[in-house]
C-alpha cells in the first residue's frame, strides 16, 4: 500500500510508517493539480492544515482508505465525503496539551517576575535592579476556568508551585474534584471573587465568546492576574485593556486573539501584557508527537485495527450502524439541547430508551451520540462517537442506561435526565424529529438553530406580550410551542425564531410580568 504525506511531519513518523511496511512518498511542494491527478495511487494521505482535502480531491480518490490529520483541528478536511465514501479520518488531538499548559505556566510565571521588561532594559544596557518587583505564586489561588485535559496538567503543574486549586467546570464530577485534589467553584462568578490567578482552558462556542467582560472584571479581587492560552474570543480585549489600565487587574499573559495576526490592538502597548503570537502548541515535541500519533492512526486503519482517534467513523457493527442511523442525529440533539439548559453540575446522566429501539443490540451508539451533544460545546479538542465515552468518563461522568419495551405513547423515544431536567424526543419518520418533553411538560417542539425558551405562568395575554416585544426587536417567530401542567399554573414557552436573541431583548422578555426565566439557545443542526 502506498501513502501520501502531503506536508512535513517528523521523521519519526515517516520511519514508522516504512518500518510498517508501506510505500511513503514525502511530497511537500506537490501542487493541487498533481495531487488531483495522483491521489487515486494511494491508500493513506497525511496533511497538517495547509492542505484542503475538500470533496473534489476525495472523489479522485478511488483507493483512499484513511486521511490522517497532523493536529487537532479537521476543518480543512471535508468529513462527509469522507464518511461517504468510507475513508476514515483521524487526528491527534494529545499531541500539544502538554505544550500548551507548560506554556500556560510559562506565562502565568513571567508576568510574575517581569521576565520580559526585566530582559529588555538588561538589552538596553540597563540595570535596573530595583524596577522589578515581583509576586511569588506560592500559596496562591489559582483559578481555573474549564478542567478538560489541559485544564488538569496545569492544575497539577500549579500544585508543584505550591498553588491552591480552584476550579469552575459543571462537566466533571465532584468525585473528579476530589481525586484531583482541586477545590470546586460553584459557580464562575465564585471562582472569579476567589481567585489570585485566573487562566482560561474553554473551547469557542456561542456561549463562551465574551464570557470574561466588564462585569466579570469588576467581580473579582484587586491586583487579579489572566493568563488565556484558550481562545481570543473567550476574553474581550477592550474590557482587559481597561482592566489593566485601571488597575483593577494587574498583569496578564495572552497567547491567542480574537483576530490573528494580532497587530495593533488594546492590548499591544501595554506593559503589564505578555503577548505571544499563539505558540503555545508549538514545541518540538508536540509537532513530534503529531506526526508519529498520526502514523499510528493511519498504520493501524490500513491493517484493519482499532483506530482510537477516528473523527468520523464509529468503530461498530455496519448493521447495527444501519438499524440505529436514523435516530443518531436525535440523540446528538437531545444531548446538545440538554447541555443549553443544565443549571447544575453533570455528575451523572439517566438515560432511558423506550419502544422498538429498546429490543435490539447497539443501542449504546445512540447514548454515545448523546455524550457528544453534551460535551461537544465544553471541551476543547473535536468531540466524535470515539472519543465521547473517553472524555466523560475523564470527567468523571456517569451515565446510568436504562431500557423498556413496553410501548409508550410513541413508537420510540428517547429520554435523557438529571434530576428536575428532562428531555425527551421521537422521530415521526427517518429525518423529522420532535422534543415531545421538556422538564414536566408535554410539548412538540421541532428543533431549529435558534429557539426561545422562556418559563411563565400560564395566564391571558401572556403570547402576546412575548410577541409584540420580539417583534418590536425584529425578531421572527417561525414556530411556538406552550407547554403547560394544569391551566392558570407553571408553564413553558418554546419558540423557533429565525436569528439569536440577544442579552438585551432577554432581559426585556424577564421584565415581563408572570417571566421567571428565558433562555436562548443556539443548536448546530
Amino acid at each position: 500500500m502506498k501513502i501520501l504525506v502531503k506536508e512535513k511531519i517528523a521523521e519519526a513518523g515517516i520511519k514508522k510508517l516504512k518500518e510498517a511496511g508501506f510505500e511513503v512518498d514525502v511530497a511537500p511542494q506537490m501542487s493541487r493539480e498533481e495531487m488531483l491527478k495522483t491521489i487515486n495511487e494511494y491508500d493513506g494521505l497525511i496533511v497538517r492544515s495547509a492542505t484542503r482535502v475538500d470533496e473534489e480531491i476525495i472523489s479522485k480518490a478511488s483507493n483512499l482508505k484513511v486521511i490522517g490529520r497532523a493536529g487537532i483541528g479537521v476543518d480543512n478536511i471535508d468529513l462527509s465525503a469522507a464518511t461517504k465514501k468510507g475513508i476514515i479520518v483521524a487526528n491527534a488531538p494529545q499531541s500539544n496539551i502538554i505544550s500548551v499548559a507548560e506554556h500556560t505556566v510559562a506565562l502565568l510565571l513571567a508576568q510574575c517576575r517581569l521576565v520580559p521588561r526585566a530582559c529588555l532594559s538588561m538589552k538596553e544596557g540597563k540595570w535596573e535592579k530595583s524596577k522589578f518587583m515581583g509576586t511569588e505564586v506560592y500559596d496562591k489561588i489559582l483559578g481555573i476556568v474549564g478542567l478538560g485535559r489541559i485544564g488538569a496538567l496545569v492544575a497539577s503543574r500549579a500544585r508543584g508551585l505550591g498553588m491552591k486549586l480552584l476550579a469552575y467546570d459543571p462537566y466533571v464530577s465532584e468525585e473528579r474534584f476530589k481525586q484531583m485534589g482541586i477545590e470546586v467553584a460553584d459557580s464562575l462568578e465564585d471562582l472569579l471573587k476567589k481567585s489570585d490567578f485566573i487562566t482560561i482552558h474553554l473551547p469557542k462556542v456561542k456561549e463562551t465568546m465574551g464570557l470574561i467582560g466588564k462585569k466579570e472584571f469588576s467581580m473579582m479581587k484587586d491586583g487579579v492576574r489572566i493568563v488565556n492560552t484558550a481562545r481570543g474570543d473567550i476574553i474581550d480585549e477592550e474590557a482587559l485593556a481597561d482592566a489593566i489600565k485601571s488597575g483593577k487587574v494587574t498583569s496578564a499573559g495572552i497567547d491567542v486573539y480574537s483576530e490573528e495576526p494580532y497587530v495593533g490592538g488594546p492590548l499591544t502597548n501595554l506593559e503589564q501584557v505578555v503577548l505571544t503570537p499563539h505558540i503555545a502548541a508549538s514545541t518540538r515535541e508536540a509537532q513530534d508527537k503529531a506526526g508519529t500519533i498520526t502514523a499510528e492512526q493511519v498504520i493501524a486503519a490500513l491493517k484493519g485495527e482499532f483506530v482510537s482517534n477516528a473523527v468520523n467513523v464509529a468503530v461498530v457493527a455496519p448493521e447495527i450502524v444501519d438499524v440505529f442511523k436514523p435516530f443518531l442525529p436525535l440523540a446528538e440533539t437531545l444531548g446538545k439541547l440538554f447541555a443549553k439548559l443544565i443549571d447544575e453540575r453533570v455528575g451523572s446522566l439517566d438515560v432511558e430508551y423506550s419502544g422498538d429501539i429498546a429490543r435490539g443490540e447497539g443501542v449504546e451508539l445512540l447514548t454515545v451520540a448523546m455524550l457528544k451533544g453534551v460535551l461537544e460545546s465544553v471541551v476543547q479538542e473535536p468531540v466524535t462517537y470515539v472519543n465521547a465515552p473517553i472524555l466523560a468518563d475523564e470527567r468523571g461522568i456517569v451515565v446510568k442506561e436504562s431500557r423498556t419495551s413496553e410501548m409508550c405513547e410513541y413508537m420510540n423515544l428517547i429520554t435523557l435526565k438529571k434530576d428536575s431536567l428532562i428531555v425527551a424526543g421521537t422521530l415521526l419518520s427517518p429525518g423529522k424529529m420532535r422534543i415531545v418533553k421538556l422538564f414536566d411538560y408535554d410539548v412538540d417542539v421541532v428543533p431549529s438553530q435558534y429557539m426561545l425558551l422562556i418559563h411563565n405562568e400560564d395566564k391571558p395575554g401572556m403570547i402576546g406580550e412575548i410577541g409584540t416585544i420580539l417583534g418590536n426587536n425584529n425578531i421572527n417567530i417561525a414556530r411556538m410551542q406552550f407547554g403547560r401542567v394544569k391551566a392558570r399554573g407553571d408553564a413553558i414557552s418554546i419558540l423557533n425564531v429565525d436569528e439569536p436573541i440577544s442579552k438585551e431583548i432577554l432581559k426585556k422578555i424577564e421584565a415581563t410580568d408572570g417571566v421567571s426565566e428565558a433562555k436562548s439557545i443556539v443548536l448546530q443542526i
